[in-house]
């Protein structure tokens, strides 16, 4: 699971790790810790995500449940500020953008079967 933060990006995982946890990757140091503050973040140059933390499920689920209660903004893509972070959202919001049946804002209105 892709979890896009207006501070941070992780993605979650289970591989190597007991049943009641679950791996929490970033490719930026601090991503982890912005939401998961006291994470043993290991770094790994092997791996596709230089830097992960098994933490339990429980706290995984937690911590992104307070993040959904904190959300206050309009827009998502407005509400992040870190320069190098907006333009890889950006990217991906241009990616996704291509399956939607129709351009963002086109007016258009076409069944969804």
């Amino acid at each position: 699971m892709w979890i896009m933060l207006s501070d941070c990006f992780l993605s979650i995982i289970s591989k190597d790790c007991r049943p009641d946890e679950l791996v929490v990757r970033a490719r930026r140091p601090g991503d982890i810790e912005q939401v998961f503050p006291g994470a043993k973040v290991k770094r790994d140059t092997k791996a596709d995500y230089l830097f992960r933390a098994v933490i339990p499920r429980m706290e995984i689920a937690l911590r992104i449940g307070e993040r959904i209660d904190d959300i206050n903004y309009p827009n998502f893509k407005d509400s992040v500020t870190d320069d190098a972070l907006h333009r890889a959202y950006m990217a991906t919001w241009f990616a996704m953008m291509e399956l939607q049946p129709l351009p963002p804002y086109s007016g258009a209105i076409k069944r969804i079967k």
